[in-house]
């Protein structure tokens, strides 16, 4: 596992909206999330933040039902 150190740094984007939603999905959901959803986690946060901003703000749907999932869950 990822220590979560490491995640809060990759959730620092530099864009306010990236920022807040990603940092609040891993203060309050990703350590009791399973370990498929962390993963997806992590295969998001290796996205660039044009496709984060994207995939977070539309409704793009993208092929994995778990990272569907997830972005829902995200972008509450």
């Amino acid at each position: 596992m990822i220590k979560l150190a490491k995640l809060y740094w990759q959730c620092r984007r530099g864009t306010q909206e990236l920022d807040f939603l990603l940092l609040r999905y891993l203060d309050t959901h990703y350590v009791q999330a399973n370990n498929v959803e962390q993963a997806s986690f992590i295969e998001l946060l290796a996205l660039e933040d044009d496709v984060l901003i994207e995939l977070l703000f539309s409704d793009i749907a993208v092929d994995s039902v778990a990272m569907n999932t997830l972005i829902g869950k995200i972008a509450i």
